[in-house]
């Protein structure tokens, strides 16, 4: 059994190495334990500081793609060394690395495909009163949308299994916690929690540049989560409350046209004409929507097929893998995405 943790980063030379000397080489359940670098179009040191503190294998993109992104690209770099569990950190040591192994035992003991590792939102100093309560609205459309009872949504400190791993599908460029979560709930995986340690913050969140920034952000991703995953749920409830304010309005018209002796009130005749056609219209294109996620659903599971069918780019099964001799630590394998 292999594990591989990776690690996103962007200009992340200032903290990189003291995340890295806390990470294990040694997992109880895996025979190895690899350290992959995902750097995403960094100007500083932070791949010569990757390479010098024992990293195998780093990945680069050749420009700044964004969190979501690195994090997808870790996945398919993981998939191809062999990973059978991969484990996603942050460069800034904000997680505790020694709970990797209470967080990859639940995928061990195949009672979970993903893990999230639940930090106690609450009790974290550094957190502003506005971060805390938005951590805690996004888990609750996350829980929402998914279906799932995960506490803590935003956590980008999580275990997944290989065939987690190949189903996967990022759309956002913002961040992967929220979405991975979500479809996790849509395709029926098992996805638990458990309760994880955070050290003492090292630097400013670069997903937090200003609070009024991350609320903007945070609601359009939920919104988007809506549209994207509940598209019948989102566009049916907008139209049936125009098409329902385009009636009240009617019935308001036809009342005083009725008991006012006709007079007036054509503003209410043509604002309940106006809603009610775009309530309708609104709801036909609920049914068309719910039609393109149910093709995207199709194109996700044909996708998935594919990259476990015998001959596409898939690594060779585990018991072919083992023959293979072990690559020395000091070997890197460096590639560009």
């Amino acid at each position: 059994m292999k594990l591989i943790i990776q690690i996103p980063c962007y200009n992340e030379a200032g903290t990189l190495a003291i995340a890295l000397a806390a990470l294990p080489r040694h997992v109880p359940g895996f025979d190895v334990v690899e350290w992959l670098v995902i750097d995403d179009g960094s100007v500083d040191d932070t791949v010569r500081i990757a390479k010098e503190n024992g990293v195998d294998h780093v990945v680069r993109h050749t420009r700044n793609q964004g969190l979501a992104r690195g994090f997808m690209t870790g996945l398919e770099a993981c998939l191809e060394r062999g990973a059978d569990v991969i484990v996603n950190t942050d460069a800034d040591n904000q997680y505790n690395a020694a709970d990797i192994p209470a967080l990859v035992a639940p995928i061990l003991e195949r009672r979970a495909d993903i893990v999230v590792g639940a930090r106690p939102i609450d009790t974290i100093e550094h957190f502003s009163p506005a971060k805390k309560l938005l951590q805690k609205l996004g888990s609750w459309v996350v829980r929402l949308v998914s279906r799932t009872e995960i506490p803590d949504a935003p956590s980008g400190f999580r275990a997944m299994s290989r065939a987690t791993a190949q189903r996967l599908i990022v759309f956002s460029d913002y961040t992967y916690t929220l979405e991975t979560i979500i479809q996790a709930g849509q395709k029926n995986m098992a996805i638990v929690s458990v309760p994880v340690r955070v050290n003492e913050d090292l630097r400013p969140s670069r997903l937090l540049k200003s609070i009024p920034s991350y609320i903007q952000r945070s609601i359009m991703t939920m919104i988007r989560i809506f549209v994207i995953y509940r598209p019948f749920r989102f566009f049916g409830t907008l139209g049936s409350v125009m098409f329902a304010l385009g009636v009240l309005l009617g019935l308001r018209f036809v009342y005083y046209y009725l008991f006012d002796r006709g007079d007036g009130h054509i503003q209410s005749l043509i604002l309940a004409s106006i809603l009610l056609g775009m309530g309708f219209q609104t709801i036909l294109v609920a049914f068309l929507a719910d039609l393109l996620a149910a093709n995207r659903k199709l194109l996700e599971d044909i996708r998935f097929t594919l990259k476990r069918t015998p001959g596409s780019s898939e690594p060779a099964p585990k018991h072919d893998r083992e023959k293979r001799k072990p690559v020395p630590r000091k070997e890197y394998a460096e590639s560009e995405a």
